[in-house]
């Protein structure tokens, strides 16, 4: 399904910069902050406000879904369950050395007990650490 389509499906009008946020994010394949997708070369002419009022929208109207890493960023994957993007409802792994984040697809949330009398509205985790990159490069600034 192409951007338009996910975008009308979703209720939303189709506009140039909702288009170009959901096309980069499905070509990422992983979550990305807003600074991230504002340095991509056909966001860059947006401003800030604007491309977090989009991902807000999207968000809002479930074409993406956002994840907080402990490193306090919010990053947004293009939510599809289907097709192509992050099908949302797994865990993420968050890389303390170059910051970015991943899903960890395959994997199911684990369970957790919740009080009958609250509504629980989402979950996520976030398992952090250094990706192999990070981690083999901070291995070789320790032998030196």
């Amino acid at each position: 399904m192409n951007t338009e389509n996910r975008l009308t499906q979703a209720g939303l009008r189709v506009t140039p910069v909702r288009k170009c946020v959901l096309a980069e994010l499905i070509r990422a394949g992983y979550p990305l902050s807003q600074p991230e997708l504002a340095a991509m070369k056909d966001l860059h002419n947006y401003d800030r406000v604007t491309l977090y009022r989009t991902l807000n929208r999207l968000k809002e109207a479930g074409v993406v879904h956002a994840v907080q890493g402990m490193d306090g960023a919010w990053r947004f994957c293009a939510h599809s369950p289907h097709t192509s993007g992050c099908p949302g409802n797994h865990p993420h792994f968050l890389c303390l050395g170059c910051g970015r984040m991943r899903c960890l697809t395959g994997q199911k949330m684990p369970h957790v007990e919740v009080p009958p009398d609250v509504q629980v509205q989402g979950k996520q985790l976030v398992v952090y650490g250094l990706c192999s990159k990070c981690a083999a490069a901070r291995s070789g600034k320790e032998a030196e």
